[in-house]
């Protein structure tokens, strides 16, 4: 494999790129782990937090644009939950076709359940973590993402 032609600041770039792909597939392992027993996937149980934490029911294609994710595998996720009883599609006002996702009873009972059990696994992980370099670490992620996302529209 050819180096990457980059300066300093591009390869340590480089560097921490290739550190984020390889732990979001520990964190994605990690989260099926944590919520296998409740019926979920890492994908099923974020759809889920996305659902829990918006201020009021939202289309799929919303749903999507929170998560930076793709809005066809969102919608594919977003049905299986629909088909195992956890989300409910709701007539929107606003648009005739894009119907709101509302998360059901049955729905909350197991994002509920996939909490509980992450928060003691998580605050476990996060013992030997200094919490300076966790808040500067997101601060770094979050300008990368903001940096992405406007090389993107500007692609467009």
């Amino acid at each position: 494999m050819p180096d990457v032609p980059a300066d300093s600041k591009g390869q340590a770039l480089t560097d921490l790129i290739l550190t984020v792909f390889r732990t979001n597939n520990l964190l994605l392992l990690w989260g099926d782990r944590l919520v296998s027993s409740f019926g979920l996937t890492s994908a099923r149980w974020q759809i889920l937090g996305a659902i829990v934490h918006a201020e009021r029911p939202q289309p799929v294609a919303w749903l999507a644009r929170d998560l930076g994710a793709n809005r066809q595998n969102v919608q594919r996720i977003v049905n299986d939950l629909h088909h195992e009883g956890l989300v409910v599609f709701a007539p929107n006002p606003h648009h005739r076709r894009a119907h709101l996702v509302v998360l059901t009873e049955k729905g909350r009972e197991i994002y509920d359940a996939a909490i509980e059990a992450y928060t003691p696994r998580v605050n476990a992980l996060a013992n030997d973590l200094n919490s300076d370099d966790v808040h500067v670490a997101r601060r770094l992620i979050k300008t990368l993402r903001d940096t992405l996302e406007n090389d993107l529209d500007r692609a467009d």
